[in-house]
């Protein structure tokens, strides 16, 4: 985090705001970096034009809207300094990526992607006064919560058409490659467990996204491929869905619990390392039993296995000594 001397409004340049909402992009993966976040909007836009499978456009152009928006609207009704910090823009700016991953593009679809992005600040401070008393934050589930909202409601409204029928009913019959066991596809589904963070089908976004976190920190970087890897590993041991690993998607959870036990709320060190090791592992396992769970309801996971295993890993409050 940056230090916590809050401007007053006359005082911020235009330049102090494209460098808040840039950061937006940088927080999901918990760096607070604007190069950080313009490279992730980059990976974004490349891997939404030139897809792994199918490409989809919309997707990268709605990340950057809802990126906008949530940022806004936290300047305008919230903390000036979290906007600073980029604290109101990461959630919107999933939501973006995550409507036009699902749903068609229709006017109102971009209406309730906009609304959404925006409901995601009074969502989030919502639950992290929920979460306070615990000593923890909400992490990415304002953007779960306010996303499954829409998708849901879709079902009933014919103005909010989904894409496809196999990815508006469960994502991971989405058609891809069979498994392959060569060393350059296995590098392939390890990348895209990386880009995947931002429903992206693009091992190219993978690179760029370690690239991104390495600008800010190289134990971030370290713990996004140490994470996919692990992720990758266990889910074909285990003989899971195919597609699913061809495609990275148990990879993504995985990566964001890393990073955040391996580097954002403890130090690095032995026991923090084989500490966020248990918790990538149990992130894979909270993936599988989630899919299976929201399967007759027909919604993507997004990132609530993350939510899940990180907050069962925080909410012990270990004091790990690091050696």
């Amino acid at each position: 985090m940056t230090d916590n001397t809050i401007q007053a409004p006359h005082e911020r340049s235009f330049a102090d705001v494209i460098r808040g909402t840039l950061r937006g992009a940088g927080q999901v993966m918990f760096q607070d970096n604007a190069w950080t976040g313009l490279l992730i909007m980059i990976g974004i836009f490349w891997g939404s034009y030139f897809a792994d499978g199918k490409p989809a456009p919309l997707v990268a152009w709605g990340a950057l809207v809802g990126l906008i928006v949530s940022t806004a609207a936290g300047y305008l009704f919230e903390s000036r300094n979290d906007g600073d910090q980029g604290l109101w823009g990461f959630n919107g700016i999933l939501v973006g990526c995550a409507v036009f991953t699902f749903l068609g593009n229709t006017v109102w679809a971009w209406t309730a992607m906009i609304l959404g992005s925006a409901m995601t600040v009074i969502a989030r401070r919502a639950f992290n006064n929920v979460f306070a008393p615990f000593n923890t934050t909400s992490y990415t589930f304002p953007f779960i919560a306010v996303s499954w909202a829409i998708l849901l409601s879709a079902r009933l409204m014919g103005e909010l058409p989904p894409v496809g029928e196999a990815t508006a009913i469960f994502p991971t019959e989405i058609t891809s490659p069979e498994l392959s066991f060569t060393f350059p596809e296995l590098i392939k589904y390890w990348l895209r467990g990386i880009s995947q963070v931002f429903l992206v089908d693009s091992w190219v976004t993978g690179i760029i996204f370690i690239v991104a976190l390495a600008v800010c920190s190289r134990w971030a970087a370290a713990w996004a491929m140490i994470a996919s890897a692990l992720a990758l590993l266990v889910a074909i041991l285990f003989n899971a869905d195919h597609v699913d690993i061809v495609n990275g998607l148990f990879g993504y959870s995985p990566v964001l619990t890393g990073i955040a036990l391996g580097c954002t709320f403890y130090k690095p060190g032995v026991k923090v390392f084989l500490y966020a090791l248990a918790g990538v592992i149990f992130t894979v396992f909270v993936q599988a039993a989630m899919y299976v769970f929201l399967f007759p309801v027909g919604i993507a996971t997004l990132t609530a296995p993350f939510c899940v295993a990180t907050w069962i890993f925080m909410l012990p409050m270990y004091k790990l000594d690091n050696k």
